[in-house]
């Protein structure tokens, strides 16, 4: 168990409901230059992306993980479709987004690590999806720009049992194990570990 000291994170709500961060990425980081757009929602926190007219780009949301919808050997995860639904919601196909790296570019699976930004109002997409419970908070150094805002927006939505926390008990639930699990433990939402 990672123990961890959280110093009040200040995050801010748009005027439009979603969700502003006061943080910044570390020196080296940037915006993805261009103009971006959704060309397809994978699942939770996984999109494709049109950068200018390079060819499609998989992107990976930094510092969260949604339940999975597809993963290795067919595995389906309690409320990862409805994490796949808020993101389209949120970013629907045809939405110009910013994107932000952090320390690493990539992951090992070649797909571009960045925060999301909907770029008509500034939404920060990877810290709503945590604090609406539809992402628990993974932390992967050195990209962690924003891990603090993320393990406290998910800590505040498993003690309030929103999304993944109240239906499924927490993250990592294969779909046949949903029923009756009860409340995830706390350290949940504040487990440090390497993954897609």
């Amino acid at each position: 168990m990672v123990t961890l000291a959280i110093v009040a994170a200040l995050v801010l709500p748009a005027c439009t409901g979603g969700t502003r961060s006061t943080g910044r990425p570390p020196s080296g980081a940037g915006a993805v230059a261009g103009r971006i757009v959704v060309t397809k929602e994978v699942d939770g926190d996984t999109i494709r992306v049109r950068i200018g007219g390079a060819p499609e780009e998989r992107v990976r949301f930094i510092g969260v993980d949604t339940p999975e919808t597809h993963g290795p050997g067919g595995l389906r995860e309690c409320f990862g479709q409805e994490a796949a639904r808020r993101t389209a919601e949120l970013i629907p196909i045809g939405t110009e987004v910013r994107l932000v790296r952090d320390a690493e570019a990539r992951d090992k699976y070649g797909r571009l690590l960045a925060y999301v930004y909907r770029a008509r109002d500034g939404l920060f997409v990877n810290l709503s999806l945590a604090q609406e419970g539809f992402a628990a908070a993974l932390t992967i150094p050195p990209n962690v720009a924003h891990a603090d805002e993320f393990v406290k927006a998910a800590a505040d939505a498993r003690t309030a049992g929103r999304g993944l926390w109240g239906r499924c008990g927490g993250p990592d639930t294969p779909i046949t194990q949903q029923s009756a699990l009860g409340p995830a433990p706390p350290e949940a939402s504040l487990r440090y570990r390497r993954g897609p």
